[in-house]
């Protein structure tokens, strides 16, 4: 042991020579077993070092992971004897209830780690141990809260959790009803450990609905009634002592737990839930003063640091999930009362005001970086402060309780308006803050608002207090507040007085003002752009550009909101407005973005909208421009960074993307990108080349495949290139994922071109077809494929009818195997829509070779596999069984599989799978989310008279454009081209119909195709 509490020590050295020595020995002696039992006594020792303790903690848990057993992927062996094991989990558990806090943190982590991979087989007595140190000392129950609320983080077995539910509960319970005997974080810990049990019990609600509904019942009221308890005090008295708030953990952990039991045991709630809702409203109300003066103020002193939680003790870190439950009771209903009473609304909806004003911090921290301000101010900002969870609140708020809260606030428009203006010429520092969070609500739910502007009294702020907000430079937030208020309700005004907003915008651009109302006039203009639809506006945009011209040169998000807002301008009036050479000039500028931010992904997302909105507003200049400066840096990249031509090839993408329908993509343009593109596709296997370049490619076909016809080598190109991309490469399935696409429009383009290379490409794609194993790359096989069956059947049968593949299986046996198989996952508009026309031309063929064909028919469903979710292990041992049908069948069986959905294949009722769904208490009625419910779908509501089950499906993509939107398979109405196939096949019996539908269907697929011939 000596020589291991010198290597320890030896480790903290500041020589580096001596620390490196001890370090090396430590290694070696880690592989003797003794080694983990000196490490453990030496970090119990209370007369040793408390640094020393510390590392020898650490390195107790280094040999645990390494040396314990190879439950743990760090384990290196030899494992540790047993007899050696119990001597150390003995010794380690002393250290809970050492007086050194670091110690008893360090040991817990050491215990929680062994458990893992112990408890309860080799470690029985590790739960009663700890519930009995519940009782021995707070320091005692300091550390074995530790250890529960490590270990609790990960799933328990059912075996696992009701013991701790039975025992450790109650005596949870106990610790955190014993204020004078146990500080608050050590109370608040018992909160999260109750909390890890409750999700935990989560986990086993399905497959244990008993246990769980007997362990809910008899464990939770108990626990929620202490809760409701512990909040009814006076919560200023948690923060009476400006030194110390630590009293806030407890409530923090107690809300966070009441969101975790709304969403998994709701009901349980019922009995102390209006007392819930009172204090929660309570809190936010009583605290907002001490909020003011500790937060909003730059003169007010600092909150004060907790030593247990120095981040997490905090205001807002007790009113976020204050908002988080009330946001969650108002979801599902259980404000409705409560808010019809005005006061209630009024001091709900006027605190969570309070709460969301800037504070001090934010003002810092905004003016010191742009960026941040950007990011934090976004529309659809993911940052988790308390400002937008208090947005968030109030949008549930209009869309749950519309009528109460607009009531309420107009009321709070015309007092914050008067209240801000006292406090003004009282000479408040602040007094703008208030009317700042009043207008950051309104426009962060402005299009809940927009929906009742009539009700909303927004003239006051329009024509009376943004006007003369406007020219206060000294309050800079409010400024930038009152551009992007209007901005995002601009629909609501004239357009008159909209133009004048966006010019006052404009001119802040073109001015001297600060960053932040810069910053806020740029996302005002992009608002303003977006929102008014009159052409007219379109005078102002190229004062609008060159306003825009100096954010060029920001960085990362002001830079993104600049692009994005340039893509707004380019967009007015359909871009008629810009001309040939601002056209040129824009280009230029924006490659010369893109050049010194190509390792920005999100900027490059941003950009490619930019080329597309100029490539459709000036297509010639802007190509001329663009395209010979991206094929100079396609054509000059080197092998290691193949990044550069794959963000090149999608800018090209863009371009080409925004051409314009009827005029192709210009002369000479396949023969500048050929060369580049497939130079750099054929020296470069990085897989993101490969499919930005057959993109390209792709587009190229679509927009304008007789400039690559007319090429002496454009269609052997693109052969080639297909030919290489379906050829297997390291199992790699990724590049080729685009290749069906591309295959497709040259289908749908070249026609007649293809003809001598047709039998080789269906060839090809059969053989890859044989391997390829992502569902993914086996749609992109099989569409061209379903196309080609569609729309020449016969002769495309006769071809796979005397194919076979490289193994010697037949060509048609491959395909409808691999179709059947994977139809219900194809996504995509065309690939649906093609796989439904392709199958119903193979059932109407009747075709010997198809109908003689086994493919894979329905999942085979044996009583010891129901109700039992299928593990790696379990399907390893039981792996599921199918039956085995003819190809008609399973086609028809597919074609009203999508029938009966809809048109989304993926979705199937309930009942047609004859699932049971488990009983219980938890889930009550009246706690389930308040969602507009329109009723049971039936199968005459999707087939009959203006059924809708297929308009959503039926939606071609923006990217497919008027290329789709003209082709005429867009033009078909599915639902009834579906169902007059089924009344053609049940009057000519088509492939024996009739008596497939009598004997080789389930009754719901009989009960659709009834329903479809009765339509």
């Amino acid at each position: 042991m000596e020589q291991i509490a010198q290597a320890v020590q030896g480790s903290l050295s500041a020589d580096s020579n001596t620390r490196m020595a001890a370090e090396l020995a430590l290694n070696k002696l880690f592989a003797q077993p003794d080694t983990g039992l000196a490490l453990a006594t030496i970090t119990v020792s209370q007369d040793v070092d408390p640094i020393i303790r510390q590392t020898a903690g650490v390195l107790t848990r280094k040999y645990v992971t390494e040396y314990w057993g190879p439950y743990f992927s760090q384990f290196q062996g030899p494992a540790t004897p047993f007899e050696i094991k119990q001597q150390i989990r003995g010794t380690i558990f002393k250290g809970l209830s050492d007086p050194n806090r670091k110690i008893r943190s360090a040991t817990a982590y050491i215990v929680s780690t062994i458990a893992h991979s112990d408890w309860p087989d080799e470690y029985p007595d590790l739960l009663p141990s700890l519930v009995a140190a519940l009782s021995v000392s707070p320091d005692a129950v300091h550390g074995s809260l530790q250890v529960f609320t490590e270990f609790m983080k990960n799933d328990l077995t059912e075996d696992q959790l009701i013991p701790v539910i039975r025992q450790l509960l109650p005596a949870l319970l106990q610790v955190l009803g014993q204020p004078q005997l146990h500080s608050f974080a050590t109370r608040a810990r018992t909160i999260v450990v109750f909390r890890h049990s409750v999700v935990s019990l989560v986990m086993l609600k399905e497959h244990y609905p008993d246990v769980t509904k007997e362990a809910s019942g008899t464990v939770l009221p108990v626990w929620l009634d202490a809760f409701r308890q512990l909040l009814e005090a006076d919560p200023r008295a948690d923060i009476a002592d400006p030194n110390n708030w630590d009293a806030l953990a407890v409530k923090i952990q107690i809300f966070k737990t009441l969101n975790t039991v709304i969403a998994s045991f709701p009901t349980t709630l019922d009995v102390n839930l209006s007392n819930f809702i009172n204090t929660a409203t309570s809190h936010l109300i009583a605290l907002a003063s001490t909020y003011a003066t500790y937060y909003l103020s730059s003169d007010g002193p600092t909150p004060p640091i907790s030593e247990e939680d120095p981040e997490g003790v905090t205001l807002p870190a007790l009113v976020a999930p204050i908002f988080d439950f009330l946001g969650a009771l108002v979801r599902k209903g259980k404000l409705r009362e409560w808010l019809q009473n005005a006061d209630n609304t009024r001091a709900l909806v006027g605190a969570v005001l309070g709460w969301a004003q800037i504070t001090v911090e934010d003002e810092a921290k905004w003016e010191d970086s742009p960026n941040t301000f950007v990011a934090d101010d976004e529309d659809d900002s993911q940052i988790d402060n308390l400002r937008t969870s208090a947005f968030d609140l109030l949008s549930i708020l209009l869309e749950k309780a519309a009528e109460p809260a607009i009531t309420t606030l107009n009321v709070l428009i015309n007092s914050t308006l008067e209240e801000s203006n006292a406090h003004r010429q009282g000479g408040s520092a602040i007094w703008w803050k208030p009317l700042e969070a009043l207008l950051a609500a309104l426009a962060a739910v402005a299009n809940e608002l927009l929906d009742h502007k009539d009700q909303v009294n927004f003239n006051i702020l329009f024509a009376d207090v943004l006007p003369s907000l406007m020219s206060m430079h000294d309050t800079p937030f409010l400024v930038g507040r009152a551009f992007v208020f209007a901005s995002r309700l601009s629909s609501a005004l004239p357009v008159h007085l909209a133009q004048q907003y966006l010019g006052a915008a404009t001119d802040i651009l073109e001015g001297n003002g600060g960053v932040v109302i810069k910053i806020s006039a740029v996302k005002a203009v992009k608002n303003f752009c977006q929102n008014i639809s009159d052409p007219s506006i379109a005078v102002i945009a190229p004062r609008l550009l060159k306003a825009l011209g100096p954010f060029f040169s920001s960085s990362e998000d002001t830079l993104s909101l600049t692009i994005e807002t340039l893509v707004a301008v380019l967009e007015l009036d359909g871009g008629k407005w810009l001309t040939p050479d601002l056209a040129s000039m824009l280009a230029n500028a924006l490659l010369d973005v893109w050049a010194k931010n190509i390792k920005d992904p999100i900027l490059l997302s941003v950009l490619t909208d930019a080329f597309s909105a100029l490539a459709k507003a000036q297509y010639p200049p802007t190509v001329s421009t663009a395209l010979p400066r991206l094929c100079t840096v396609i054509n000059n990249v080197q092998a290691e960074e193949s990044w550069v031509a794959t963000s090149a090839i999608e800018i090209a993408s863009c371009l080409f993307r925004g051409a314009p329908a009827e005029s192709g993509l210009g002369d000479g343009v396949f023969a500048q990108v050929a060369p580049v593109v497939f130079g750099v596709l054929d020296k470069n296997e990085d897989r993101d080349v490969l499919q930005a370049g057959i993109v390209c490619l792709t587009l190229f076909v679509r927009k304008d495949c007789p400039q690559i016809l007319a090429h002496p080598d454009g269609l052997n190109l693109l052969l080639r290139l297909i030919s290489r991309t379906l050829a297997p490469v390291n199992g790699n399935e990724s590049g080729g994922l685009f290749v069906g696409d591309l295959m497709l429009h040259l289908l749908r383009r070249a026609g007649s071109a293809l003809l001598p290379s047709l039998q080789d490409l269906l060839q090809a794609l059969l053989d890859r077809l044989t391997t390829a194993k992502t569902g993914t790359f086996i749609q992109s096989l099989i569409v061209p494929f379903a196309y080609l069956l569609y729309t020449q059947r016969d002769p495309v049968l006769d071809m796979l009818e005397r194919t076979t593949t490289a193994t010697g299986t037949p060509g048609l046996q491959i395909l409808l195997t691999a179709w059947s198989e994977h139809a219900e996952t194809f996504i995509g508009f065309w690939p649906q829509r093609l796989s439904n026309l392709g199958l119903s031309a193979l059932f109407a063929s009747e075709r010997p070779s198809v109908q003689g064909i086994t493919v894979r028919g329905d999942l085979i469903v044996r009583p010891e596999t129901s109700n039992v979710i299928m593990t790696r292990s379990r399907a390893k041992q039981a792996p599921h069984e199918y039956t085995s049908i003819l190809f008609p069948v399973k086609a028809l069986k597919l074609l009203l599989h999508d029938l009966q959905s809809g048109g989304d294949a993926a979705a199937i009722s309930a009942a047609s799978t004859g699932a049971e769904l488990v009983d219980s208490d938890d889930d009550g009625e009246d706690w389930a989310d308040e969602e507009k419910i329109e009723g049971e779908q039936w199968l005459s509501d999707l087939l009959g008279p203006g059924a809708k089950g297929f308009e959503d499906d039926d939606v071609v993509d923006d990217q497919d454009d008027e290329d789709f939107a003209d082709d005429p398979i867009s033009q078909i109405d599915m639902k009834a081209h579906l169902i007059t196939f089924l009344k053609e096949c049940a009057a000519r019996n088509t492939n024996n119909f009739n008596a497939i539908v009598d004997g080789q269907l389930k009754l719901e697929e009989t009960l659709v195709i009834h329903h479809a011939l009765q339509s």
